[in-house]
């Protein structure tokens, strides 16, 4: 038997038989998973002659069953901010859409929900929730659980693309300089690495390599999850403060940066490393009196300044873990030699013939 509890929802039987996956909806009970799982079997393998079969009528999968085997698969093979972010957007489409099949839900039903939440908040959020949505569907059709995406062919929502903004590093190092040795210490790890807040919060000793002066960061943006590593190279700073920091630590703790706090679903005090502290930068920049910016911007800012010193692309990229040369671009946001090269041609012969309309 293959019976399995989910957690809140009640026991289900999962079972494989010549080649191909059954399972059940929830039962109350293991023993009732477990009996329907015997009636199950005994009617695969004991089919009933044609004349005495029931009517068989076409089913289509309910919708609230696809996203719930859609975020066990996200669980299983991605972070866990990506599977929060699926949960915050699954409540909303099956408090909208529990009751129906995924046959039932049509184009016209998903552009009026488009439509509300374009009310409601940003257009770039929007266009967030659609891509979830329509991989949701596309992952159910793959797998031939449903036939058709009723996102096919909907269109994102028109953005206003804004120019990110990137600290000046004298603004960098004054918000730094307000926080306590602890935060100063995380702060600029982020900053001499590049790394992203995930990244650092997982960094571990064992990622630590003193001898070869580098660090191994981690991440899962990559395609299909996979936790991928890539080094970088220490700087003198950064080496510093990790010697200091390795020569400090608690043996009995793996992680460079971790924090006790007390869990919330048990009332414990545990140990374990960062999370999330977007908190920390909102109230260091109020404190340094500076324009607000957040963790990411760290990135972009080191990003900028390799480029503007004619650093090739190719490293920044390998640097920042990048797999497309486009998303590295996206973080480049200072004016190199080429262009400033080029408005001065423009100027220079915007100012002759200025000149020669003026005398004539």
């Amino acid at each position: 038997m293959s019976a399995y509890s989910r957690k809140g929802r009640g026991w289900k039987y999962d079972f494989t038989l010549a080649g191909q996956r059954y399972t059940s909806k929830c039962y109350k009970t293991k023993g009732e998973a477990r009996q329907a799982e015997a009636r199950k079997r005994e009617e695969l393998q004991n089919p009933q002659p044609e004349s005495q079969a029931p009517e068989k009528t076409q089913t289509d999968m309910a919708f609230l069953e696809l996203v719930n085997k859609r975020l066990d698969f996200v669980q299983t093979y991605n972070s866990k901010r990506h599977y929060q972010d699926y949960c915050y957007y699954a409540r909303r489409w099956t408090k909208r859409w529990k009751g129906l099949t995924c046959g039932q839900i049509t184009r016209d039903m998903i552009e009026a929900f488009i439509l509300v939440r374009k009310r409601q908040i940003s257009p770039q959020s929007v266009n967030c929730e659609i891509r979830y949505l329509r991989a949701t569907f596309n992952w159910g059709k793959k797998r031939g659980l449903v036939k058709t995406n009723p996102l096919d062919g909907i269109e994102f929502l028109p953005v206003h693309k804004k120019e990110k903004y990137v600290p000046p590093l004298e603004d960098i190092v004054k918000v730094i300089s307000m926080a306590d040795c602890e935060v100063q210490d995380y702060l600029w790890t982020i900053v001499e690495t590049m790394g992203r807040v995930g990244e650092i919060n997982r960094l571990t000793w064992d990622d630590v390599d003193f001898d070869r002066r580098t660090v191994t960061l981690y991440t899962r943006k990559k395609r299909g999850g996979h936790l991928t590593p890539r080094r970088v190279p220490m700087t003198r700073r950064l080496h510093a403060i990790l010697d200091r920091r390795h020569a400090q630590r608690d043996q009995d703790k793996p992680w460079v940066f971790w924090h006790t706090y007390r869990q919330r679903s048990t009332g414990k005090t545990v140990s374990g490393p960062y999370r999330d502290r977007k908190s920390i930068m909102r109230a260091l920049c109020g404190k340094a009196e500076v324009k607000y910016f957040c963790f990411h911007a760290l990135r972009h800012a080191g990003a900028s300044i390799m480029d503007s010193h004619n650093v090739p692309m190719g490293a920044i990229q390998r640097i920042l873990g990048h797999e497309n040369r486009k998303t590295t671009e996206v973080y480049l946001h200072s004016i190199g030699q080429t262009e400033r090269e080029a408005i001065e041609t423009f100027e220079r012969v915007r100012e002759i013939h200025t000149q020669i309309h003026t005398q004539t």
